[in-house]
């Protein structure tokens, strides 16, 4: 009689250590299903933050292409400034460059050879500065407010842009008179075409 009574013990010990078994087996299988799970989302996380980071730095990229920046180069002591833009995959194509109508000066366009002649200038400045009477020559570099519109191509796209810029000058006594000498340019700010005449004037009145 105990020899059943052990047969159904041991059976039922055996069966208890199967489901054991499975319990186990099937509790691993669940942990490597939500292993697999975490490291495909820490996949697509991180294609997702690479993709995020290549769009923002092609975005700031294009932004850069798309904004111009001048730099200008003195030349000839001061008789003409050259102008260039600040980033290399950008190309001018021609510029309108206007001064207050104060000075009484027509608009200056450039195709090509994007620059700033001393001699556009000189005598408008010469007479400006009569009219004020200011010293004939320079204590230090004088500032002339001027609009710079720019037709340039970026990313194989024709753009314009249109910025006052403040001229830096000097005017230098010699033996027969003054001579207007050129210095450099200083960003102050993009505007709308239709609001850059009045931002020069007005800028010119103050000083």
């Amino acid at each position: 009689m105990s020899e059943p009574r052990e047969t159904r013990e041991q059976a039922a010990e055996a069966a208890a250590i199967r489901r054991r078994w499975i319990t186990l087996g099937e509790g691993l299988a669940v942990i490597g299903v939500v292993i697999s799970a975490l490291a495909l989302w820490n996949s697509y996380q991180e294609r997702a933050g690479s993709e995020a980071e290549r769009v923002q730095a092609e975005t700031r990229a294009g932004r850069a292409t798309a904004t111009l920046l001048l730099k200008a180069a003195a030349e000839h002591d001061g008789a003409r400034l050259t102008l260039a833009p600040l980033h290399a995959d950008q190309t001018i194509q021609g510029q309108t460059i206007a001064f207050p109508a104060a000075l009484a000066l027509a608009p200056v366009e450039t195709t090509g050879n994007a620059r700033i002649e001393a001699d556009w200038l000189s005598e408008a400045l010469r007479r400006a500065r009569k009219a004020k009477q200011r010293p004939d020559e320079s204590a230090g570099d004088e500032r002339l407010p001027i609009a710079i519109t720019t037709h340039f191509l970026a990313d194989d796209r024709a753009r314009d842009d249109t910025a006052i810029y403040e001229l830096g000058y000097v005017d230098e006594g010699r033996l027969f008179g003054t001579r207007i000498r050129l210095k450099g340019l200083s960003l102050v700010g993009h505007v709308p075409a239709v609001q850059a005449g009045k931002r020069i004037d007005a800028m010119w009145t103050r000083r």
